[in-house]
């Protein structure tokens, strides 16, 4: 980067996709700005980064869940004097189990995170990429965004959301120099399944699943690509082209079967 000012933020940089793509961007020479929940795990990645890549790092401990907590991180760059030039939309979590015995709170933090703290920092940081004709925001959503999830209903439904602004925002940004794109990958392995009480292996066995690093590396080609959608793996492609001429009738018991 040209300026000491210029940064790429990632959400969710304390494990799995976003700790990777951080570890990735610092070695392109990217200044980050680093947020999660986990302080102590940021600021070793963070000590680590300086070391290695001689890039400045920054740090910033918040829940996005929380409407406050993100208004402080927009606080925080907005006071440092920061141009977020690429943004990396990666927090999100999901749940496993019917949805009417979920735990309220725990669906409405979902949503709040997924789907809110994506739109709230997309919305507060693309009007300042138009404005200087360059930027880029990569948002994670999932395979799970291009079908229904029965026992998962609301990270798949996240996810669907996700994928549906990210091309409405690739079109409306079509020819400024900002780009938007989205990152499907399948199965990976993080702690998310973990996250998500996820103990049936079905799923991960019936679907190849890629390490972090693996879809970090797809994830960052993409973005620096300009390209619009980023489904990661030949198969979990062809199986976003099926999907087209599948009925949801068939689809939807099918996608059950694997969460049971």
């Amino acid at each position: 980067m040209e300026s000491d000012k210029c940064f790429a933020l990632i959400t969710g940089a304390s494990g799995g996709i976003g700790f990777e793509l951080a570890l990735i961007m610092a070695s392109q020479k990217h200044n980050l700005i680093l947020t999660a929940r986990t302080g102590k795990k940021l600021e070793n990645l963070a000590k680590q980064l300086r070391l290695k890549h001689n890039v400045t790092v920054h740090t910033f401990t918040a829940d996005l869940a929380i409407t406050e907590e993100r208004n402080k991180l927009i606080q925080f760059v907005r006071s440092g004097g920061f141009t977020v030039e690429i943004l990396v939309n990666n927090a999100g979590f999901g749940d496993l189990g019917p949805f009417a015995e979920a735990d309220q709170e725990k669906l409405m933090r979902m949503i709040r995170l997924n789907i809110e703290a994506l739109t709230r920092l997309s919305h507060e940081f693309l009007p300042d990429m138009l404005k200087a004709r360059y930027g880029k925001i990569l948002n994670v959503a999932s395979l799970a965004g291009f079908m229904p999830g029965p026992l998962m209903s609301v990270y798949y439904a996240s996810k669907a959301y996700v994928l549906s602004l990210s091309d409405a925002l690739a079109h409306e940004t079509k020819g400024t120099g900002v780009t938007i794109t989205s990152l499907s990958p399948g199965p990976v392995i993080t702690g998310f399944q973990e996250a998500a009480e996820f103990k049936n292996p079905a799923l991960m066995k019936m679907m190849p699943s890629a390490t972090a690093g693996e879809v970090a590396e797809f994830a960052y080609n993409a973005m620096m690509k300009g390209k619009k959608r980023a489904v990661h793996g030949r198969m979990h492609r062809l199986a976003v082209f099926l999907l087209r001429f599948l009925p949801v009738e068939f689809v939807t018991p099918l996608v059950s079967r694997l969460h049971q």
